[in-house]
């Protein structure tokens, strides 16, 4: 299956070079590093993210080495753009894919170092890696603890062996135990991703699921909808009809069972598909939701500074030749307008338990506020000391959280 289609956008510059108006806004501000390591053992059949599993690449491409090289003179690359804006400091660095924890513990470690050359890393930055619970063993935990890492998400998904065998993932549910006890004697914090609205997967099945996660006792959880995605294997099995179509009505249900069962046992939603403990919150995908300052490293990574958002070559190879040459590996970028910068403050922050300011909402969404609220779809949270007057979703309004975003830009709901 080939890897999602890049958007649309502008040529980006050959040295990657920003507009000064991007640069300006980035003065002094904090910078959050994602680092794409695309390699996977197998491919999930419902994933389209930009992966490859053993076969796909041919050659170099597929060498981590080759990888390595390559990521290094991004870095370079990156540290020389944003010079002139001074962004001295990295907050979160998280290593995604893929399964980033298929590169060995000291190569991922080298990549911080690689970091750590060009900006000075927080006090209390929070380093994470994705890893499935058989990527990891006790001994690479503690060395990914000892080279600055904090965090660790594993890709639990479901405890419920058929509904794992649906998503094609190969872990063994007891092996989720296993590492997570591995994290926690490295020191490290430990986040579960988890899948709801698999076919097959009863209501039953999802609460075990649910129930399973929260034994581990794991600082983060998030709670994911499936989506058929084009182009997946699980796509073309529902269109052949030998898998049937997840069911909203289903998804509905199971998400408010997690608010539930997660809410009662001390995790509170801090974004539409995330629960926390107390302090516990993402910072690195907060700082997405909030429209900060980061950088994407790694073939089909994309980025976002001060307004200009650009997105890299989705090809390994194609990618390493770019840095090889000197050239930036980004294929494209926009300069987003006030206008889009605005809309997409509502889109994402309206996700968030913070909510919006109801004076940075555009004027349909003010004249909007008073309906959302009679229809049970959002509150109105009255100011304080520290905030101003503030819509939040109301469990209903997650729900249909893009009905909301629409009504609140001024579009048909």
């Amino acid at each position: 299956m080939p890897p999602p289609t890049l958007p649309q956008g502008d040529p980006a510059p050959p040295d990657g070079r920003l507009p000064e108006s991007a640069l300006r806004a980035a003065v002094g501000e904090p910078l959050a590093a994602y680092v794409h390591v695309p390699f996977c053992r197998v491919r999930c059949g419902y994933c389209d993210f930009n992966t490859y599993a053993p076969g796909e690449l041919g050659g170099a491409a597929g060498a981590p080495a080759t990888y390595a090289q390559a990521l290094a003179r991004e870095i370079e690359l990156a540290a020389g753009v944003l010079a002139p804006a001074g962004t001295r400091h990295l907050t979160t660095v998280f290593c995604g894919g893929g399964t980033p924890t298929l590169l060995p513990a000291g190569q991922l470690v080298e990549i911080l170092d690689r970091l750590r050359r060009h900006w000075d890393f927080a006090p209390d930055a929070e380093v994470t890696t994705e890893a499935n619970p058989d990527s990891v063993t006790p001994q690479s935990l503690r060395q990914l603890r000892a080279g600055g890492f904090t965090r660790v998400s594993f890709g639990m998904q479901s405890a419920v062996p058929h509904v794992l065998r649906t998503l094609e993932r190969t872990h063994d549910p007891a092996n989720v135990a296993s590492a997570v006890a591995a994290a926690r004697a490295a020191d490290l914090e430990v986040s579960l991703d988890l899948i709801y609205g698999t076919p097959g997967e009863s209501l039953g099945d999802w609460r075990h699921s649910l129930e399973a996660a929260l034994a581990l006792e794991p600082d983060h959880l998030s709670a994911y909808a499936l989506v058929v995605e084009p182009g997946t294997k699980l796509a073309a099995a529902v269109r052949r009809g030998a898998v049937p179509t997840p069911d909203d009505d289903d998804e509905a249900d199971k998400y408010e069972l997690a608010d539930a069962v997660l809410g009662a046992a001390g995790y509170a939603w801090y974004e539409v598909s995330n629960f926390a403990r107390p302090g516990r919150e993402c910072r690195h995908n907060l700082a997405y939701w909030r429209g900060g300052h980061w950088w994407g490293f790694g073939p089909g990574a994309h980025s976002h500074v001060g307004g200009v958002r650009w997105w890299n070559v989705k090809h390994p190879g194609a990618y390493a030749d770019r840095l090889a040459a000197g050239t930036s590996p980004a294929a494209g970028r926009e300069v987003l307008t006030a206008a889009q910068r605005a809309d997409e403050e509502v889109l994402l922050g309206i996700r968030l338990h913070e909510g919006m300011p109801v004076a940075r909402l555009p004027e349909p969404g003010r004249a909007a506020v008073p309906e959302l609220v009679a229809d049970g779809l959002i509150a109105l949270r009255p100011a304080d000391a520290t905030r101003p007057r503030r819509i939040v979703l109301t469990l209903r309004g997650r729900l249909l959280a893009d009905t909301v975003v629409r009504r609140l830009l001024g579009y048909p709901g």
